[in-house]
């Protein structure tokens, strides 16, 4: 600040006065007293009223200085302030959220690129962004177990809205049971259906803003109909023998089912948290031989030690690139958005399997359906 280096140069003046810079303590003083009689004689003013209104001075901008330093800083602005307050449980939620709530929302996502939503941890910030929340969106059939009842716990009163369960789920056997597959995201027109119950979810509590978030709904809904259109003709490149998926949790059912592919096996359930048994490892291998898949695939949330050794037990391949399962990619990351994850899993299974794989290029048709 310009306060703080003029202070700083008077007292630099000064220590040059101590160590004899100037001649003489004598001549220090007539300079001083010349130069502020001429001023003073010019302002017409006298002698000591200028040298009055100097300290007057000096004291006013030290002390806006000093409050000034002092003033703790914010990066809230007051239109930040004004708007709709949205926290998002899974990357892939938060990516819908940020692109249709844009600008006239502000946004929080809890889980990290890269993070497993099965098996998260929540810390206390999470509690604090649940509570300050005026809108929660998670993908619900007990994806998220431990921050769904974080959010359920006393205290939370945000609008709650499990977009995944607009979905009709498929029901798979879990710890000997039915229960509803929370990978809903795996079909792009799954993904339509919650891009359009997250759009309707930010009208409701923001609806002077509803003419954006249509607008922005539309563009992803565009982009993910035609992302739908072109894995079902990526797949169909895949030797129809070879349309077989062997990966590290089931978490691919919707998108085998949608696009064509069979799910020959997983080495474990929908839950990361399951553990394999040693049984279910050799059955998988047994699996994987008989059905002569030409390779199998990690994920990028799960460690891939256990699947590369069923993989050199079945003597099968490990797919170079592995699939993005429960989470995007981080920024800069091929998969790091809904969009590019699909995009980016068809090239990986299209290429392992034997077909033919042609990059996606979204097409501009400048007609945009709002519904």
């Amino acid at each position: 600040m310009k306060i703080s280096r003029y202070l700083f140069q008077i007292n630099l003046t000064n220590n040059a006065v101590r160590k004899g810079f100037t001649r003489n303590r004598k001549q220090e003083i007539y300079l001083s007293g010349k130069y502020t009689n001429n001023l003073a004689y010019l302002l017409n003013i006298s002698t000591q009223d200028l040298k009055n209104t100097i300290w007057s001075m000096l004291g006013i901008l030290l002390g806006l200085w000093i409050s000034g330093c002092a003033a703790p800083s914010s990066n809230i602005s007051p239109e930040s302030e004004n708007k709709l307050l949205v926290v998002s449980t899974s990357t892939i939620i938060a990516d819908m959220t940020e692109k249709i709530g844009g600008d006239e929302i502000e946004h929080q996502g809890i889980i990290k690129p890269g993070a497993d939503p099965h098996i998260y941890e929540p810390v206390p910030t999470d509690s604090v962004a649940f509570e300050k929340a005026d809108l929660i969106i998670y993908n619900g059939y007990n994806l998220e177990p431990t921050l769904i009842k974080l959010m359920n716990a006393a205290g939370i009163k945000a609008q709650k809205l499990a977009v995944g369960e607009k979905v009709k789920p498929l029901q798979n056997l879990g710890k000997g049971e039915l229960v509803p597959d929370p990978h809903v995201w795996g079909d792009a027109e799954n993904g339509i259906v919650m891009v359009k119950g997250i759009r309707d979810a930010l009208i409701e509590l923001s609806p002077e803003d509803k003419e954006v978030f249509m607008e922005n709904a539309a563009k992803l809904v565009e982009e993910l109909g035609q992302v739908d259109i072109w894995i079902m003709e990526q797949i169909g490149t895949i030797p129809e023998g070879q349309r077989r998926l062997v990966t590290t949790h089931d978490a691919f059912e919707y998108y085998a089912k949608a696009y064509g592919l069979e799910m020959t096996g997983t080495l474990i359930g929908m839950s990361t948290e399951e553990q394999p048994s040693a049984q279910t490892v050799k059955n998988l291998v047994k699996e994987i031989k008989k059905s002569g898949v030409p390779a199998i695939f990690a994920e990028t949330t799960i460690n891939p030690k256990l699947i590369t050794t069923v993989a050199q037990e079945a003597g099968v391949r490990l797919a170079p690139r592995e699939l993005y399962s429960d989470s995007i990619g981080a920024p800069g990351s091929e998969g790091d958005s809904y969009t590019k994850m699909l995009v980016s899993n068809t090239q990986a299974i299209v290429e392992a399997l034997g077909g033919e794989y042609t990059a996606f290029e979204l097409q501009i048709t400048g007609t945009l359906e709002k519904n």
